[in-house]
């Protein structure tokens, strides 16, 4: 059997060895990378299955690593989680509003990452399962929608969304079972450019509701977060 390949970029070389030693030992083929031009043509040559991306890197930084593969076709669909010293809430949210599926602070346990490894591959999958090779197609729970063509349908039915509320559900969906505030819904969903404030995320999500119908009970409202989308009863 074929294993996976991770690609782990950092430009420490006892983190590379390190993180490489615990993919290959949890049954993953690891490829490396010590720059971000490196990470590029890798991840273009190799299709890994997921990225493990270090911010702090020679060049280009991740995050404008995590911009460029998103952009590229060959590479938008790759998982990316991206490893970070920096603390701060709006690295996080500068991450995620570049692409990236997760987010991980050093230092970390291997074994917290490796269960952030295996939930975003399981997630990828999930939701691209018997949905195509590009993975333009997101279904579950009754729900679907065509990131390319901009099609949604509920239980089988068109549904009749704004390019927002479009926006707002592939993003959640894209992200299943992990909760965000209203500013990581803001730039992960829509990137500021609707001019949107925080509250007003509120209206849009309840719109969503009401045209999703029963399966607007998929989008879950996470007590002093947020929310998410969750097929779990």
């Amino acid at each position: 059997m074929t294993k996976e390949k991770i690609l782990i970029v950092d430009d420490e070389k006892d983190l590379l060895e390190l993180v490489k030693y615990h993919i290959e030992k949890s049954g993953y083929k690891a490829l490396l990378a010590a720059s971000g031009g490196e990470a590029i043509d890798i991840a273009a040559k190799q299709q890994p299955a997921l990225i493990i991306l270090d911010v702090m890197l020679p060049g280009f930084d991740g995050y404008e690593v995590c911009k460029i593969l998103k952009r590229n076709d060959k590479t938008k669909n790759i998982p990316i989680i991206m490893l970070t010293a920096k603390t701060a809430e709006e690295d996080t949210i500068t991450g995620l509003k570049a692409g990236a599926d997760d987010y991980l602070n050093k230092p970390f346990s291997p074994k917290i990452l490796l269960a952030r490894v295996d939930a975003v591959l399981r997630r990828t999958k999930q939701n691209g399962g018997g949905t195509g090779e590009d993975g333009s197609i997101l279904s579950e729970g009754g729900l679907s929608i065509n990131l390319l063509s901009y099609e949604a349908t509920a239980d089988g039915k068109p549904l009749s969304l704004t390019k927002i509320e479009f926006s707002l559900l592939a993003f959640l969906m894209r992200n299943k079972e992990k909760a965000y505030n209203r500013e990581q819904i803001i730039t992960g969903a829509w990137s500021y450019e609707a001019a949107i404030v925080d509250r007003a995320v509120d209206v849009h999500v309840r719109h969503l509701r009401e045209k999703l119908g029963k399966t607007g009970k998929l989008i879950k409202t996470v007590h002093g977060i947020g929310y998410k989308f969750d097929s779990k009863k």
